[in-house]
C-alpha cells in the first residue's frame, strides 16, 4: 500500500510542470508594474501623463509583429493541410459561432441595463451636450460608417498596405489567398512553405525579445491612464463601470464557462494557464499584444495549427464579446440618460443593427465608439451626441472589454476545434492543469511558458537543438521538399516553437 502511494507520488511529480520562481515569471513583474503605474498616476498625475510614450512604444512594438505573425501562421496552416475543403468549413463554422456569441453577449448587456436602469434620472439634454474634438471625429466616422464596408474594404489596395496600416482583416484575406495558392503548388511550393515556417520561428524569437519589456510598457500605459483621466471619472460613474464589469464576469462564467464545461474543460484552469497574457492585456488595455502567445499556447494545448491560425486572428475582428456587451449596455444607457424610451421591439431592432455595424467597424481605430455611433445614427431614435456621457470613462472599461474579447476567442478556438473533431481534449485538460506534456509534432521540445519567462538566458526561446530523440531516425530538413504528399509530411521538418 505504501509502495503504491509512493509510486503514485513519483508519477505525479514527474507529470507536474517544473515550478518557476515567482520573481522569474513575467506576469508577476507586469502585475507589479501595473500597481506602481496606478500609484504614480494617482499621486503624481503630471508624471503619469509623461509616461505615455513608454506605454505606446511597447504596444507599437508588439503591433509591429501582429501582421507578420498572423500572415505566416495562416499561410503555414493552410498550405500544410491536405484537404482545403476542411479549411473552408472551419471558417464557416467560426463565423457562425461568432454571430451566436455576439448575440448572446449583446443580450447580456441589454438585460443588465434594463434591470438596473442606471441612466434614469440623468436627464441629459442632447442638444446642449458639448462634444470634444476627439469625440467629434469618432461621431463623424460613425455617421459615415456603413455595415457592408468591411466586405468592400477587405481587399487591400496593395500587398504591402495592410502590413503598414495594421489592417488585420486585409492581412487575413491576403494570407488565405496566398496559403491556398501555396497549397496548390504541391512539391514546387514546399521550399516556400519551409521558409514560411522558418520565418515564423524568427518572428516568435523577436517576440520573446520584446516581451522582456512588457513590465515597462504596462507601467507606462497604466501611469498615463490614471494620470490623464484621474480617479474622479472612475468614482463619478462607478455604477456604470461596475455594472459593465459584473455583466462581463457573469458572461464569462455562465456562457463561456458552460461551453468549456460542454467540452469537459475548466475555464478557470484555462484562465490560469493564460495568466501571462491576461496581465499583459490588463497593463496595456488592448488584446493585440497577447495574440501571439494565445496562438502558441492553444497549439500546445492540442488545437491544430491551421485551426488556430484561422480562428484566432479572425476572432480578433469578428468575435468581440466584451465589445458586444459594451455596445448594448452603452446604447441603452444613453437612451435612458436622454429620456429616449425604447420598447422591447425597438431594443431588439437595436441589437440587429449592432450586429451589422459592429462588423463594419472591425479593425478600425476607435472601432467601439465608431460602431456605437453608427448604430445610433442608423437607428435615428437615440442622439449620437450622447456618447459624450460615457466618453470620459471609456478608458476604464477598455481593459475589461479586451479581457473578455481575449477569453471569448480562446474558448471559440477550442470549440471550433471540437466541432471539427480535431481537439485533443485530454491533452488540453492536462496542459490547463499545469502538467508537462510531450511537444506537438510541429513543436520543439521546449516549455511554452518560456515565451513569457523573464530569464535572461535567451537560449530557452525555441533553441536550435536536436529535434529527434537520441537513437531516433533523423530526417534531414530538406526531406519535406522531396515527398510532401501526405498531410503530415507536407509540413517542413524544421518548425520552431517558443
Amino acid at each position: 500500500m505504501d509502495h503504491t502511494t509512493t509510486a503514485g507520488s513519483v508519477a505525479a511529480a514527474t507529470n507536474a510542470a517544473p515550478k518557476t520562481p515567482l520573481y522569474r515569471q513575467l506576469y508577476f513583474w507586469v502585475l507589479t508594474a501595473i500597481v506602481v503605474g496606478i500609484l504614480v498616476g494617482w499621486l503624481a498625475p503630471s508624471v503619469g501623463v509623461a509616461m505615455e510614450p513608454i506605454g505606446t512604444t511597447f504596444v507599437d512594438a508588439m503591433k509591429m509583429l501582429i501582421g507578420p505573425i498572423v500572415f505566416l501562421t495562416i499561410v503555414g496552416g493552410i498550405a500544410s493541410v491536405a484537404d482545403l475543403k476542411k479549411v473552408g468549413m472551419t471558417g464557416l463554422k467560426a463565423l457562425t459561432y461568432f454571430q451566436v456569441g455576439t448575440i448572446l453577449a449583446m443580450i447580456f448587456g441589454l438585460v443588465a441595463i434594463n434591470l438596473f436602469r442606471l441612466g434614469d434620472g440623468v436627464n441629459a439634454d442632447a442638444d446642449s451636450i458639448e462634444t470634444s474634438e476627439s469625440a467629434a471625429k469618432l461621431i463623424d466616422a460613425g455617421a459615415n460608417q456603413e455595415w457592408w464596408q468591411f466586405l468592400t474594404k477587405i481587399i487591400p489596395e496593395s500587398m504591402a498596405a495592410p502590413f503598414v496600416e495594421g489592417n488585420i482583416l486585409q492581412i487575413i484575406f491576403i494570407a488565405v489567398v496566398f496559403g491556398i495558392a501555396l497549397n496548390a503548388m504541391g512539391k514546387v511550393g514546399a521550399p516556400v512553405l519551409d521558409g514560411v515556417q522558418r520565418l515564423t520561428g524568427v518572428m516568435f524569437k523577436i517576440l520573446g525579445f520584446i516581451m522582456k519589456a512588457a513590465p515597462i510598457g504596462a507601467f507606462g500605459a497604466m501611469a498615463y491612464a490614471v494620470g490623464k483621466f484621474g480617479v474622479s471619472s472612475l468614482t463619478s460613474m462607478g455604477g456604470l463601470i461596475a455594472l459593465f464589469y459584473i455583466t462581463s464576469i457573469l458572461f464569462v462564467v455562465i456562457v463561456l464557462g458552460s461551453i468549456m464545461l460542454f467540452l469537459r474543460l475548466n475555464i478557470f484552469k484555462m484562465i490560469r494557464h493564460l495568466k501571462e497574457e491576461y496581465m499583459l492585456i490588463l497593463g496595456t488595455s488592448t488584446a493585440e499584444p497577447a495574440l501571439p502567445g494565445l496562438m502558441r499556447k492553444l497549439e500546445h494545448a492540442g488545437v491544430k495549427k491551421e485551426t488556430v491560425g484561422l480562428v484566432v486572428p479572425t476572432g480578433y475582428s469578428f468575435n468581440l464579446d466584451g465589445a458586444a456587451i459594451y455596445l448594448s449596455l452603452a446604447a441603452l444607457y444613453i437612451a435612458q440618460a436622454t429620456n429616449t424610451d425604447l420598447t422591447i421591439g425597438e431594443q431588439l431592432g437595436l441589437l440587429a443593427v449592432m450586429l451589422l455595424t459592429s462588423k463594419g467597424a472591425a479593425g478600425v481605430a476607435g472601432g467601439g465608439f465608431i460602431a456605437l455611433t453608427a448604430t445610433l445614427t442608423t437607428l435615428g431614435t437615440i442622439p449620437a451626441a450622447g456618447i459624450m456621457l460615457i466618453f470620459g470613462i471609456d478608458k476604464f472599461m477598455s481593459e475589461c472589454r479586451a479581457l473578455v474579447n481575449f477569453t471569448g476567442n480562446a474558448v471559440a478556438t477550442l470549440f471550433i476545434a471540437w466541432w471539427d473533431r480535431t481537439l485533443d481534449a485530454d491533452r488540453a485538460r492536462r496542459v490547463f492543469n499545469g502538467e508537462t506534456v510531450e511537444p506537438m509534432p510541429a513543436e520543439d521540445p521546449v516549455h511554452l511558458d518560456d515565451v513569457t519567462d523573464v530569464d535572461e538566458d535567451l537560449t530557452e526561446y525555441g533553441h536550435h537543438g536536436p529535434k529527434h530523440p537520441a537513437g531516433a531516425h533523423a530526417v534531414p530538413a530538406h526531406s519535406a521538399a522531396v515527398e510532401p504528399s501526405p498531410a503530415a509530411d507536407r509540413r517542413p521538418a524544421y518548425s520552431e516553437s517558443i
